[in-house]
């Protein structure tokens, strides 16, 4: 079925748009604060970080859901793990996946300083060997994905069935810069694009690709 202009509801992001979106979320704490500036540091892989809006999100969608058990792959930073720590329920444990010790030496700090540390468990090695090596049982209430992207298939897979029914899987990267469309995609627009059309026809979950941020994947577990 083809859309017609008409159709498409969403407003072009300028970036007086997107300021106005940002100020609608709550604004980031001071450790928040300090955690952009110093990843700013960092230069170029600095663009790996969430934004904001998108931390509040993943917040939001922690406490909505009740999280008691959430599984991140790829901290970087830290920046999204501390969003999502603090979605935890009191009792909480979020499992954070990562290879770089240098990078998220920055993130336990942050941790540390913002008082969660203590509700989250940093494993330095490779993703798909720690999420091998757990318990099979579907007690995950909320997944976010966001590492290396011709991984994420295999992440998927190893995921769903730990996921508890009617819990969440998040993608992030999904649209990648607007490249994922392309039908002749290379590289890692390639392995989303790919990854995009094995969740679709995965009918353990119902999903939704929504425009936040670079595109954010949404599927619940049936």
């Amino acid at each position: 079925m083809s859309r017609s202009e008409d159709d498409v509801k969403t407003v072009p992001l300028t970036r007086e748009v997107y300021e106005y979106l940002v100020a609608q979320a709550e604004p980031p704490s001071p450790v928040q604060e300090q955690l952009v500036a110093r990843t700013r540091t960092l230069g170029g892989p600095a663009q790996m970080r969430i934004p904001h809006e998108q931390a509040v999100f993943l917040t939001m969608l922690g406490k909505l859901l009740g999280a008691r058990r959430i599984v991140e792959v790829g901290t970087f930073t830290g920046y999204s793990t501390l969003a999502l720590a603090e979605g935890l329920v009191p009792g909480g444990r979020l499992l954070t996946c990562d290879i770089s010790e240098e990078w998220t030496s920055i993130a336990q700090e942050a941790w540390k300083e913002a008082g969660v540390a203590d509700r989250i468990e940093l494993k330095i090695a490779p993703a798909l060997e720690t999420l091998r090596a757990l318990p099979p049982e579907p007690v995950i209430d909320l997944v976010f994905l966001d590492a290396d992207k011709p991984g994420y298939q295999a992440y998927w897979d190893q995921l769903v069935p730990r996921v508890r029914p009617g819990g969440l899987l998040l993608a992030d990267n999904v649209l990648y810069g607007g490249e994922a469309v392309r039908a002749d995609a290379e590289g890692n627009a390639l392995a989303i694009r790919e990854f995009n059309a094995h969740v679709r026809s995965d009918d353990r979950v119902e999903s939704v690709l929504l425009p936040i941020a670079d595109g954010l994947t949404l599927a619940r577990k049936r």
